[in-house]
C-alpha cells in the first residue's frame, strides 16, 4: 500500500508542523511537547488528546468555543504525562483545568499522572473520561466496551461551548459527565486500519465481509457477517441502540455520523440519508445532525453512527454554537 509520506518515523512532527503552516494565525504549536494550543486568558482549559492517527481529532478541535490544546502522541499511542502536563502549564489562566479523556487504560494513566503533578504546583485539575462506545466483546459475554470514541468530539463541542461563557471548572465536568451518561456510540469496519512501517493488520476481512464494533486502535469487534447495503448497516446499529435506550417517540437526539479514515463523504451521506428514513418510522427527534471524518483509524474504511440522547435544551444550543476550530 502507498502512502503520502516520507519517512513514517517522522509522520506526527511533520503532521503537525503543516497543520501548523495552515493554521498559525489561529493557533500556536509546542514541537518539542506536540502540543498544538490556543491563548487563554479569561477561562477554563479544556485539555484532550491522545494517540495521532485519529486525525482531525484531536487538534483539529482546538479553537474558540471548543478544545484549548491538544497533546498529540505516536501513531495510536498516548502522549507522555511530562508533555500533557507541559499543556496544562502554557493554557491554565488561573480559572483550572479539565482534562477530556477517551476511556483507554494507556490514556488514563498518562492524564491521571500528568494531572497528580499539576495539582503539586498548584493548578486546579478536573478530568473526565469518555465511555461512549457501547459495542460488546461477543455475543456470548455481552460485556459492554465503553471506549473513548467518536462521541467524544460531542463532549468537546458541549463543555466548549458552556467555558465559553464562563461556567466555572467544578459546572463543567458536572455537565460534560451528564453529556457522557447519554452518549451512545457503535461502529463498523469494511476494512481494518494499515499504518506505515506495519502492514500486518490485527485482524482480516474477507472482501465481501463487514465487523461490527471494532475499536479505534485495530481492536476486534463483536461479530463478522457479509456485506449487504448501507441500510443494512443502519439497519444493525440502531436495533442495537434502541436496545440501549429503550426511545419512545418523540424523545429528541443529537446525531453523529463519522468516518473511520477512508470512507468518501458520499458513503456517509448515502449512510445518514438511511438513518433518516429509520429514524422517521421510530418517530424521535432528531434535533441535530453532523456527517463527517471527525474521529478516525487512520486509514480504516467504515463509519460509526453517535446518538446523544439531549436531556437539556441548551446542548442543542451549545452545539450550535459558532467556533473557528477547523475541522468541527
Amino acid at each position: 500500500m502507498k502512502y503520502i509520506q516520507n519517512n513514517p518515523k517522522h509522520n506526527v512532527e511533520a503532521m503537525l508542523q503543516g497543520y501548523f503552516f495552515e493554521r498559525k494565525q489561529f493557533i500556536n504549536y509546542d514541537s518539542k511537547y506536540r502540543i498544538i494550543h490556543r491563548n487563554n486568558k479569561s477561562q477554563v482549559a479544556l485539555i484532550s488528546g491522545g494517540g495521532s492517527g485519529h486525525e482531525p481529532a484531536h487538534f483539529g478541535y482546538v479553537g474558540d468555543g471548543m478544545l484549548t490544546a491538544s497533546v498529540n502522541g505516536a501513531v495510536f499511542v498516548p502522549p507522555s504525562a511530562e508533555a500533557i502536563l507541559e499543556a496544562i502549564k502554557k493554557t491554565d489562566a488561573g480559572k483550572g483545568v479539565l482534562l477530556i479523556v477517551k476511556n483507554f487504560a494507556s490514556d488514563i494513566a498518562v492524564f491521571s499522572q500528568a494531572k497528580k503533578e499539576a495539582e503539586q504546583i498548584g493548578h486546579i485539575v478536573e478530568m473526565i473520561i469518555v465511555t461512549d462506545d457501547h459495542s460488546i466483546e461477543n455475543d456470548i459475554s455481552y460485556k459492554k466496551r465503553h471506549r473513548g470514541v467518536a462521541g467524544t468530539i460531542l463532549v468537546h463541542k458541549i463543555v466548549g461551548s458552556y467555558a465559553k461563557e464562563g461556567v466555572a471548572l467544578a459546572d463543567l465536568k458536572i455537565i460534560g459527565n451528564n453529556v457522557i451518561d447519554n452518549l451512545y456510540t457503535l461502529g463498523v469496519a469494511l476494512t481494518p486500519a494499515r499504518l506505515p512501517g506495519n502492514e500486518t493488520p490485527s485482524y482480516t476481512l474477507d472482501d465481501d465481509e463487514v465487523y461490527f464494533g471494532v475499536g479505534i486502535h485495530g481492536e476486534e469487534g463483536y461479530r463478522k457477517e457479509p456485506y449487504i447495503s448501507s441500510e443494512q448497516l443502519a439497519i444493525e446499529l440502531i436495533n442495537k441502540l434502541r436496545r440501549l435506550n429503550n426511545w419512545v417517540p418523540y424523545e429528541k437526539y443529537a446525531l453523529l455520523v463519522n468516518g473511520l479514515g477512508s470512507t468518501p463523504l458520499m458513503e456517509q451521506y448515502v449512510f445518514a440519508n438511511d438513518l433518516r428514513r429509520l429514524f422517521n418510522m421510530e418517530q424521535l427527534d432528531i434535533s441535530f445532525v453532523k456527517v463527517g471524518t471527525h474521529l478516525t483509524s487512520y486509514n480504516m474504511q467504515g463509519i460509526s453512527l453517535t446518538l446523544l440522547k439531549i436531556v437539556d435544551q441548551q446542548w442543542i444550543e451549545a452545539l450550535n454554537q459558532p467556533t473557528d476550530a477547523s475541522h468541527w
